[in-house]
């Protein structure tokens, strides 16, 4: 499926507007699609992107209808592939492709995925070429039986593992973390596959969340700190298990409970049983699916994502209040926090800007002109609305900076005459190494760049990040720091586990 025009295969643009990071100039655009952005990794918006979600089913009839609307609900983590394997009477059936869901499966491929038991994944868009080969589930022979593993989380040590077994002989189809695991798994002394699976999770170290299918077992385990969100929900008699709560909701199940970190569940025909493969180290949720990545009907760990991120923004009101005629969210996830940044201080929340969701990437265009019109093609300012107005602008993190000045710098285009930038998380300063797409610590405009001059390179008349202590206060943690139960190692450097391979940044898909 094609995603666009290649560069070389399209006239050769002028050279792109570059905005200042830290030390150097990066381009605007830079990637092989002119809304790409920099490095190509956020589309036309410079944004963090979370690498992908998983969904299971066990003992429904129609698991692989649940699987198609549950991956629906949970599209907003990766629009790159979507694929679901059901199993039946110890049969595998499988269906994998490149594209949003609604894309890839139809009543066709669908109907031949019969079984009471699926697993089911939507991955990250990454920029360049798409990999079928690396599209989830990913099935697998073994010695017991077909398997397949589905993954939404990054294994640091993956590369250092992998290249041990290609010295033992091992040959790998994929660049996948995932068939990582399943190599250990085939090589366990273990001939119990739980016992397998077991092995293997503690030679693996990262955030990661894994569904297992066997001929005759759904397995899930949870990484020992609980980075990625991970939870169990049922439907009748059947258990499902999915990255967030709302693709529960999408299919009429209701919520169970979350899977504990270090946890390995196994359902089969004698029934919901619960393992540990370790014990559970420090509890380490990841702080920016609160800020960023779920979505906001989506609970996790109990709490509910729309209303944290209305106390950010109440928290943000508190901690930098300004005096002005409106308050604005960037859609969509910081439209909660701009809700309660204008509770919290009276001013009126209005919708200063309005994203368009049908853009996906677009073809290059032969003129600088239309290319400079094509910024405005994902996100426009409604004039009427901002002209001749001061103008909060709420975020909920600032990467490289491009965004925010092209935001910015779209709202003075509209009329505005003061813009005011609150981010409704603290300056994101550092990589993130378990399953987050992340670029280099040197491309992170806050690591390499005071407030003060992150201010003047996104063009605001003034700029303040929410503290620390405000964001685990605003979650319901107050400010426990180390023993808060979150991950904030983006904002200041603490990791919950060892750092064995900094180069391996971003998703387990990759």
């Amino acid at each position: 499926m094609s995603n666009g025009i290649k560069q070389s295969e399209a006239l050769k643009l002028p050279a792109a507007p570059v905005v200042q990071v830290g030390d150097g100039q990066h381009e605007l655009w830079t990637g092989e699609y002119f809304n790409e952005g920099v490095g190509g990794q956020g589309g036309l918006f410079d944004k963090l992107n979370e690498e992908c979600g998983v969904f299971g089913v066990y003992g429904h009839p129609d698991a692989s209808s649940l699987c198609y609307y549950g991956l629906h609900a949970l599209q907003h983590r990766g629009q790159e592939s979507a694929g679901i394997c059901t199993v039946e009477d110890g049969k595998f059936n499988y269906y994998r492709g490149m594209g949003l869901a609604k894309e890839v499966f139809t009543n066709e491929n669908l109907s031949p995925l019969t079984g009471s038991t699926a697993i089911a994944h939507v991955r990250y868009s990454t920029a360049g070429e798409s990999k079928l080969a690396n599209a989830q589930p990913l099935v697998f022979k073994y010695r017991e039986g077909d398997l397949a593993i589905a993954t939404n989380g990054n294994l640091d040590n993956a590369n250092i593992i992998k290249r041990e077994l290609e010295r033992k002989g091992s040959i790998f189809q994929t660049t996948s973390d995932t068939e990582v695991m399943a190599h250990l798994i085939a090589r366990s002394e273990h001939d119990d596959i739980v016992d397998a699976v077991k092995d293997a999770m503690n030679q693996v170290i990262g955030g990661f969340a894994f569904l297992i299918v066997t001929k005759d077992k759904l397995i899930a385990a949870l990484d020992p700190n609980g980075l990625r969100p991970f939870m169990i929900g049922r439907l009748g008699d059947a258990y499902l298990f999915a990255s967030e709560s709302c693709a529960f909701d999408a299919v009429g199940a209701t919520y169970f409970r979350d899977v504990q970190p270090g946890e390995i569940i196994v359902i089969d025909r004698d029934g919901f049983r619960s393992e540990r493969f370790t014990e559970s180290g420090r509890r380490a949720i990841c702080a920016m699916e609160y800020i960023y990545f779920a979505r906001p009907d989506s609970d996790i760990d109990t709490v509910n994502i729309h209303s944290a991120r209305k106390r950010m923004g109440k928290k943000l009101a508190m901690e930098a209040f300004v005096d002005a005629d409106i308050v604005t969210g960037v859609p969509d996830s910081s439209i909660s926090a701009a809700i309660g940044y204008a509770e919290q201080t009276g001013i009126p929340y209005e919708l200063g800007l309005i994203k368009n969701r049908y853009t996906g990437r677009t073809f290059i265009i032969p003129s600088q002109e239309l290319r400079e019109q094509g910024v405005k093609m994902k996100l426009s300012a409604v004039r009427k609305v901002v002209e001749g107005k001061r103008v909060v602008m709420i975020d909920d993190s600032i990467v490289r900076g491009t965004t925010s000045l092209r935001i910015v710098n779209l709202l003075r285009e509209a009329g505005a005459t003061e813009v005011h930038v609150r981010i409704s998380s603290p300056p994101f300063m550092n990589p993130c190494y378990y399953g987050i797409d992340t670029p280099d610590r040197k491309e992170l405009i806050a690591a390499m760049n005071s407030i003060e001059e992150i201010r003047k390179a996104i063009n605001a008349d003034s700029l303040h990040f929410l503290t620390k202590e405000g964001l685990l206060d605003s979650i319901g943690q107050g400010s426990a720091g180390a023993e808060s139960g979150y991950c904030t190692a983006c904002f200041d450097n603490t990791y919950p586990t060892e750092i064995v391979d900094v180069t391996k940044v971003g998703c387990a898909c990759d």
